[in-house]
C-alpha cells in the first residue's frame, strides 16, 4: 500500500504497469474513488493499493479555516494489518502562497497561522513516526519512507541558468553528483527515521531524481506550463521500485 501524495501515485502507476506487464492475461480487478486507486491480482492473491494523503496528519475544515493538525493522525485504519507500507509526504509542505491548502497550522489547542514549513513538517512526521512505533507490527508489516523527489524548475539548480525548466530536456545530468542545493526536508525525514523504534527502509531517491532532468511529463492537463515534478512512467519511478523489490528480496 502506497500513502503519500501525488508522488506517491507516480510510484503506483509504476508498479502496476510493471506488475500488468509481468502478467498481461491475468483477470484482474481495478477500482478508483477520489481519494484510493485499488489494483488486485486474484489468482495471486495480491493487491496494491494508493490512498491519497498528502501531509499524513490531519487537514480539517473548521470555523477558524483549514487547520493542519500537526499532533492528529484520524485515518489510519487502513494502514493496519498491510504487508508492505510505503508512505510519502514532503511536496505539500512546502507549498506557500496560493498553492497552499491550509490556513492554519494547530499543535495540541494552539493555532498557528504562520510557522517555519520544515519546523510544521518534523512535528507531523514525528507524529507519524510515533503511530508506526506504537500500532504497525514489524513481523507482520514492512514499512517503507519513499524519499524527497526533486524539481527541476530553474535551469540554474543545474549549471544551466539560460534554462527555463526541464523543458526539452532528453539527457539526464553526467556523472554521479548534483550541482543545486540539497532539500532541507532530506534532514528532516533521516532525523526522524533515526528516532523510530521500528525499522522503515527509506528509499533515498533525492539524488537519483536530481540527475533525471530529462525525466519529467511535457505539460500538465492545462498546457499552461511544464509539470517539472512529476515523472513519466515508465521511467524514473520504475526505478524506485526496483529499488523496492530488492530489499524485499533481502528481507
Amino acid at each position: 500500500m502506497f500513502v503519500g501524495d501525488s508522488l506517491s501515485n507516480n510510484q503506483w502507476q509504476s508498479l502496476a504497469c510493471m506488475l500488468h506487464a509481468a502478467v498481461p492475461n491475468s483477470n484482474y480487478t481495478f477500482d478508483r474513488t477520489r481519494n484510493r486507486s485499488v489494483l488486485s491480482f486474484p489468482e495471486f492473491e495480491f493487491t496494491i493499493t494508493f490512498l491519497k494523503d498528502g501531509f499524513l496528519v490531519d487537514l480539517v475544515i473548521e470555523e477558524a479555516g483549514r487547520v493542519l493538525k500537526l499532533d492528529s493522525l484520524s485515518r489510519t485504519e487502513q494502514w493496519k494489518g498491510v504487508d508492505v507500507l510505503i508512505f510519502n509526504s514532503y511536496h505539500w509542505w512546502i507549498h506557500t502562497g496560493r498553492l497552499q491548502t491550509w490556513d492554519y497550522f494547530q499543535v495540541g489547542d494552539k493555532l498557528y497561522k504562520e510557522m517555519d514549513h520544515m519546523e510544521a513538517y518534523k512535528i507531523a512526521l514525528t507524529t507519524w513516526a510515533n503511530w508506526v512505533d506504537s500500532n504497525i507490527d514489524p513481523v507482520v508489516t514492512k514499512v517503507f519512507f519513499q524519499g524527497i523527489s526533486s524539481v527541476h524548475y530553474y535551469g540554474k539548480d543545474w549549471d544551466e541558468p539560460m534554462v527555463k525548466d526541464c523543458s526539452g530536456q532528453t539527457k539526464p545530468i553526467e556523472g554521479s553528483t548534483y550541482p543545486g542545493e540539497r532539500y532541507a526536508g532530506e534532514a528532516v525525514v533521516k532525523s526522524v527515521l533515526s528516532n523510530m523504534s521500528m525499522p522503515v527502509n527509506l528509499l533515498d531517491i533525492t539524488l537519483l531524481t536530481q540527475l533525471r532532468k530529462d525525466g519529467h511529463p511535457s505539460r500538465i492537463a492545462s498546457g499552461a506550463s511544464m509539470d517539472c515534478s512529476h515523472w513519466c512512467v515508465a521511467g524514473v519511478p520504475d526505478a524506485w521500485n526496483e529499488l523496492l523489490y530488492t530489499i524485499l528480496l533481502q528481507k
